[in-house]
């Protein structure tokens, strides 16, 4: 198998890193202009490889190989959650370059727009797949400043641009590599994990409304205390969803608002965004109709609940032969050190699993973290990573 050039992988995530560079990790919000600038060095570099580069009208940036034959498309994303770590999403673009590199021919890189929902949700590989119309486009706003997303692709000179739509029939399918961001595989002390499925999540926002009052004069029991009430639900939700959930079903309320948010006023309005993810549909069904039940009993309250559901991503499962041909990749190089396992985090490969086949590859996070500066991979992981990587694609190439 061709062996990938690790100084010039390691290189090129390092000077990737320092575009955005934040503490010991990196801050580039979608159609910022550090994001703009890594996008640019992307396409630079695509092109240095002898790959055709593009940027297209939603950020998306490819690189196309020239060469006769079907290609297998590889990538990630570059933006960044706020503040966040290095590798989450670039690992993956780097890999795709590297493998361009390394293979000869044979491969497609991309770098998707905003998987990381700064205007929207999977907003570039959506697009690749046909499944984001101008409409949307139109209303999306940034997350934190509501810059308008039009806006944003007019400031960075892509307006006006195609979007660059999915010909399966160019491709023998989608490989990605990323970090586990979990720890499981620094826990087992394996260094490889080959991707089974991909969560789906379901989002919602739930809105509970009382009565704003004096918190001094106002008595207890005639109080409609709408922050009480959500501290109910959430309660409620801990209670009862774990004996319906699977091992690795998760929930999170990871936003809560009181309003007015005063200490001396009786909240008369409250919200919470609350989420739940499973790689089973009919377990994410069970859980819906388990939230519907909560917030049904939530009523019986003295406020008003209601729920908004927000957004829904469906599970995908990867490919067979791709993860067959990554689980032959490590156990060249590790043997006994690699495990098939589900990502809970979502990923573009979910998305592109819906039009071609797809498989993924994770390495190990250290101590678990992501989405955090603090978020790192070792540099003998990530060598080792892109070369398993290198090896499955060109076993799937050669078929």
């Amino acid at each position: 198998m061709p062996e990938i050039n690790a100084d010039r992988l390691l290189g090129d995530l390092y000077a990737l890193r320092r575009i955005g560079e934040y503490k010991t990790g990196v801050h580039r919000p979608s159609l910022s202009p550090e994001d703009v600038r890594s996008r640019h060095w992307l396409a630079e570099k695509l092109t240095a490889a002898g790959l055709t580069a593009e940027l297209d009208g939603i950020a998306n940036v490819f690189g196309r190989d020239r060469s006769p034959g079907r290609k297998l498309l590889m990538g990630s994303h570059i933006e960044t959650q706020p503040h966040a770590g290095w590798l989450d999403g670039a690992m993956g673009v780097i890999y795709g370059l590297e493998a361009a590199r390394t293979l000869g021919a044979g491969i497609d890189v991309a770098a998707w727009f905003d998987e990381e929902g700064w205007f929207g949700s999977f907003l570039g590989c959506r697009s690749f797949c046909g499944q984001v119309p101008d409409a949307e486009i139109d209303t999306a706003k940034r997350r934190g400043d509501d810059v308008p997303l039009r806006a944003a692709l007019d400031q960075a000179g892509l307006q006006g641009r195609t979007r660059v739509q999915a010909d399966p029939s160019r491709y023998l399918g989608y490989l990605e590599a990323h970090i586990e961001q979990g720890a499981e595989l620094e826990l087992s002390g394996d260094r490889i994990g080959i991707v089974t499925a991909i969560v789906g999540s379901h989002r919602f926002r739930i809105v509970f409304e009382g009565v704003q009052n004096h918190a001094g004069t106002t008595r207890m029991a005639r109080r409609k205390d709408a922050g009480v009430a959500l501290v109910r639900l959430a309660t409620a939700i801990n209670d009862r969803f774990p004996a319906i959930a699977h091992e690795r079903t998760v929930w999170t309320t990871g936003q809560i608002t009181l309003d007015p948010g005063s200490p001396s006023i009786v909240p008369g309005r409250a919200e919470m965004v609350f989420q739940f993810r499973d790689t089973e549909p009919a377990m994410l069904a069970r859980l819906g109709e388990e939230l519907d039940v909560l917030v049904a009993e939530a009523n019986r309250g003295p406020c008003r609940v209601t729920l908004v559901r927000t957004g829904t991503t469906a599970p995908s499962t990867m490919a067979a032969s791709f993860q067959d041909a990554l689980e032959a990749a490590a156990a060249r190089h590790v043997p006994g050190k690699y495990q098939r396992m589900p990502s809970g985090a979502g990923h573009d490969a979910q998305i592109l699993a819906g039009i071609m086949p797809s498989g993924m590859l994770f390495v190990p996070s250290i101590g678990g973290i992501s989405h955090h500066y603090a978020e790192n991979t070792s540099d003998d992981d990530l060598v080792l990573g892109c070369q398993v990587v290198v090896d499955a694609a060109a076993a799937l190439l050669a078929g």
